[in-house]
């Protein structure tokens, strides 16, 4: 989908600016590049449906449906359904989880895809199955979908929405403003300059958190060395575990670039299931995905986020190593 785009980092960074693609500066300044403009697109598209979406869908209904209606926790089975579906790092998730938040769809079934989201993809499992095979791939993707679903239901108990950000309660209100006091009757073609200065506006607003999250993640891609990690993961001691989850957190990529790279931790010795945890906290806590909520969550938000969904992979970790 944005091979396109590799394609203009890398003649940016190793043609133009003539920066070696061996050196850790080119390949953070190709992360930086590609990452901050894929972002920028998913954002402004995401945002722009969902405008568009609002506009047209009665998604107050929606809302409310999600509220009344006794779904036995589906709903958020569903919402970590569809983030496995979706082929996204932790950080192209947050524009989604933007328009959700905008759409008015329930904070914690909302907290459910973007826990998934980075986590489980039909690429990493195929990646998946060709290197550890059947049951290790179900155990990776059935338990991450239950840790999205789980999580999610548990933060939902919470009840953390006071705890977004004044920015994101601003947007909810003008959204409130506008179920209750205007019925717009334009065309669709009259509706869309409003739609998609609204997208701009958001665009606008989140950027420099977008940049600021994208460069650490860059920074950490590129001059972190693969083989850091080797030498304290490598053994079976009950801190193994949550040690690997807190080197993961400054880490930023996506379940697909580092599938490989569990494949030489086991290689080297470190367990399946300490690895998986790696994994998971690799894309689904990372430092550049906080900076990017702080737009929308206040820090207490993220700290209760990063904390229970932390607590949930390590438990994951342990589990793993006593079944595989």
């Amino acid at each position: 989908m944005f091979d396109w785009l590799q394609n203009f980092a890398d003649w940016l960074i190793y043609s133009v600016f003539e920066i070696s693609e061996t050196t850790r500066l080119g390949t953070a300044l190709n992360f930086f590049v590609y990452d901050t403009i894929k972002i920028l697109i998913l954002l402004f598209v995401i945002i722009f449906f969902m405008g568009i979406v609002n506009a047209y869908f009665p998604i107050e209904r929606l809302k409310d449906y999600l509220h009344r209606k006794k779904l036995y926790g589906l709903e958020y089975f569903f919402a970590s359904l569809f983030g496995a579906v979706t082929p996204f790092c932790s950080c192209s998730s947050v524009p989604l989880f933007i328009g959700f938040v905008q759409g008015g769809i329930p904070l914690g079934v909302t907290l459910a895809f973007l826990i998934t989201s980075p986590l489980v993809n039909e690429v990493a499992v195929a990646m998946f199955l060709g290197l550890f095979g059947v049951k290790v791939t179900l155990v990776y993707a059935i338990s991450g979908i239950l840790l999205g679903t789980l999580s999610g239901w548990i933060l939902s108990k919470f009840k953390l929405e006071p705890h977004l950000s004044d920015w994101t309660k601003e947007i909810l209100a003008k959204k409130m403003e506008q179920v209750n006091y205007q019925i717009d009757k334009r065309s669709f073609l009259q509706r869309l300059p409003d739609i998609t200065r609204s997208a701009w506006d958001i665009v606008k607003n989140v950027l420099l958190y977008i940049i600021i999250g994208i460069a650490i993640g860059a920074a950490m891609h590129g001059y972190v060395p693969e083989n850091f990690f080797d030498q304290y993961l490598g053994g079976d001691e009950w801190w193994t575990v949550p040690l690997a989850v807190i080197f993961a957190v400054p880490m930023y990529a996506n379940a697909v670039a580092i599938v490989p790279v569990i494949e030489v931790f086991v290689a080297k010795g470190v367990p399946l299931g300490t690895a998986i945890a790696f994994m998971m906290a690799t894309v689904g806590l990372s430092i550049p995905e906080a900076t990017l909520l702080k737009k929308v969550m206040t820090f207490k938000l993220i700290a209760i986020f990063f904390s229970v969904v932390t607590l949930a992979i390590i438990i994951s970790g342990y589990l793993f190593n006593a079944i595989l």
